[in-house]
């Protein structure tokens, strides 16, 4: 999703020195639908562009864990014309979490570099991005390959899908406010089958679980009265997919927000700000930053109301050396008259006021 990373990101890119005219970026428009499987590659021509999966796994001996990959692009204002290749016309920034209740706290990790030399590169036609050694690719037969070797850890996942895509918004132009402009282009792939091993200091445990990958691209950033977002996307357990977001006002109010629901027969319905409510049930204060998140709330859409527990309480990523945000992004269970219906991540931005590097 468009959030507070994405402001940050542009502020990052803006900050660089230009050595030319800067590059004219494409505009989100409406009317133009996501295709696949030409969009499951990168897009150089807009501002941001991210791949986020989130998901829960499950060891051989029954312990859940969360994790989090996410590969950002950037476009600088350099010239894009410009032939050198030491040039910093993208850059490439990543995220890695494990959220573990044994541990208490969240595993991270970040890097961040201009495209370039073979380190670090968004390709376009399919999915290919890479930072070092942490890669993210899409196969020829569909599936995800993702590795990524942290200092505390270390992801060897692969990532096959069960479902179609689904497209967000209208036919994938998802609005982000009450602009037109104020949109990006946004599928996700819910329901992702994941085998693999996490590795960590214990050793390597063979695990499988369920994921959730969002592909995001835009280059208009949020309205200047948006404070932050609220944001979950869940795997339910009879095959269904939700996606809900608010964008919230600096003044307490929402700016807006959106829902999707496809159900297990494959019929999407979208919900329009007037038809979605968070309403926070409880809130865990960081030790860290001062901020309290509403971890715990009650999500509608429609008629629907979902109660959301957080796999453990402090689960908060601070990306301050590579992003420069502070932000929490946590496992989640969702239930419906205190029975389990699904599980997913929810990501809480714009509750910390933002630092400077």
């Amino acid at each position: 999703m468009i959030s507070r990373i994405a402001c940050i990101l542009l502020s990052f890119a803006l900050a660089l020195p230009a050595l030319a005219a800067p590059p004219q970026l494409s505009a989100v428009t409406p009317g133009r639908t996501v295709t696949l499987p030409q969009d499951f590659g990168a897009h150089p021509d807009y501002r941001t562009e991210w791949w986020y999966v989130t998901g829960w796994l499950e060891t051989a001996d029954g312990r859940a864990l969360g994790f989090q990959i996410t590969f950002f692009r950037s476009a600088t204002d350099h010239d894009a014309g410009n032939p050198s290749r030491f040039a910093p016309k993208q850059l490439i920034i990543a995220h890695a979490a494990v959220s573990d209740p044994g541990v208490g706290k969240l595993l991270h990790e970040q890097k961040s570099a201009r495209e370039g030399f073979g380190r670090a590169f968004a390709r376009t036609g399919n999915t290919d991005v890479k930072l070092d050694a942490w890669r993210f690719v899409r196969e020829a037969d569909g599936r995800y390959r993702a590795t990524l070797p942290a200092r505390d850890f270390t992801l060897d996942l692969v990532l096959t899908p069960t479902q179609p895509p689904m497209l967000q918004g209208e036919n994938g132009f998802s609005r982000k406010g009450p602009k037109a402009a104020q949109a990006s282009y946004y599928y996700s792939e819910p329901q992702l089958k994941v085998e693999g091993a996490v590795t960590r200091s214990g050793g390597t445990a063979q695990v499988t679980g369920t994921a959730w990958l969002d592909h995001e691209w835009s280059t208009t950033v949020l309205d200047p009265e948006a404070a932050g977002w609220d944001w979950i996307g869940a795997n339910m357990d009879d095959g269904a997919a939700l996606m809900v977001f608010r964008i919230r006002r600096k003044n307490g109010g929402v700016l807006w927000s959106h829902a999707a629901l496809r159900d297990k027969s494959g019929r999407i319905s979208h919900f329009d700000p007037g038809q979605v409510e968070f309403t926070p049930t409880r809130t865990w204060r960081s030790p860290r930053t001062g901020a309290s998140y509403p971890v715990a709330v009650k999500v509608r859409a429609g008629t629907t109301t979902w109660e959301l527990e957080p796999l453990q309480d402090d689960q908060e990523l601070d990306s301050r050396q590579s992003t420069g945000s502070v932000y929490w992004e946590g496992a989640v269970t969702l239930r419906r008259n205190g029975q389990r219906v699904g599980r997913g991540y929810l990501e809480l931005t714009g509750y910390v006021k933002p630092l400077k590097l």
